[in-house]
């Protein structure tokens, strides 16, 4: 889609934002643990937050894939709770001119979500007003259905969450370096064994980069087709630490929700063309 800003001195230049290009690139060259994120370099990151007790507060992340569609993981969702979506946001404390604060109109769990067993973890929450596409806030690409990447292919996860176990979670949005754990590696019995199903992503295991609890329902970015495309919505982890060596952290591969995705989109009177894949 393209959009037209203005321009100070009244003319106007046609800017074209498409799905999985950042207008502010990351900074991808080398990452050893989690750091700051280049501001606003993963415009389809949000923070899911809810009402506690007349403030809100950060419970989980999740991504923009439409300008009124937000993918997010199954487990952050509370039917008790009040929720809203902030887009276009580096640092959770501090008042920024490019964010947004979107009401949600309704949220739609997978319903084969199993909580035991941590199976089909995926949620789309409908924004009530779709949101402007601008600089700071640009959807992600989805992947092709069933696309599977190989080992050690470089992704990134991005979230506000836990900076080490047990600590604060991060004010600043961090990014890590996550390398792809294939399904062979990951399902090991000295691994996550049989916990991990095929309709899951590994990626990370090596005792010293991990998502952590808040992260949760964020993606994982990962480059491909020219564009940056969500291939994993965060699931779970490890329980003795964050980063435990040979639990990598666990998502929801996207691919295998693909179908599933479109379905829910066009029960709800949403055109998938909306959809970038």
């Amino acid at each position: 889609s393209s959009e037209t800003l203005p321009l100070p001195d009244g003319m106007t230049q046609l800017f074209t934002y498409s799905c999985g290009v950042p207008a502010y690139p990351p900074y991808v060259a080398r990452v050893v643990g989690g750091e700051d994120a280049n501001p606003h370099s993963w415009p389809w990151q949000i923070s899911l937050q809810y009402d506690k007790s007349g403030v809100w507060a950060h419970t989980c992340g999740g991504t923009l894939i439409a300008t009124n569609w937000v993918l997010t993981a199954a487990h952050c969702i509370s039917s008790s709770r009040t929720y809203r979506v902030l887009l276009g946001k580096q640092n959770l404390e501090v008042e920024e001119p490019s964010s947004v604060a979107a009401a949600v109109e309704k949220i739609i769990v997978h319903e084969k979500w199993n909580s035991l067993l941590i199976a089909n973890d995926i949620a789309l929450i409908k924004l009530a007003e779709p949101v402007e596409v601008s600089e700071t806030i640009q959807p992600a690409c989805l992947p092709e259905n069933d696309a599977i990447l190989p080992q050690d292919f470089p992704c990134y996860v991005t979230g506000w969450g836990r900076l080490w176990t047990n600590g604060p979670i991060s004010d600043d949005l961090q990014q890590a370096l996550l390398p792809v754990v294939d399904h062979a590696t990951c399902s090991r019995w000295d691994w996550w064994g049989f916990r991990v199903r095929k309709t899951m992503v590994c990626a990370g295991g090596d005792g010293v980069v991990s998502g952590c609890n808040g992260d949760s329902g964020g993606p994982l970015n990962c480059y491909g087709a020219n564009a940056w495309q969500v291939h994993g919505i965060v699931s779970f982890g490890s329980g003795v630490s964050c980063n435990t060596l040979k639990k990598p952290t666990v998502f929801t591969r996207v691919s295998a929700y693909i179908d599933w995705i479109h379905e829910v989109l066009h029960a709800n009177n949403s055109k998938t063309a909306t959809l970038c894949i």
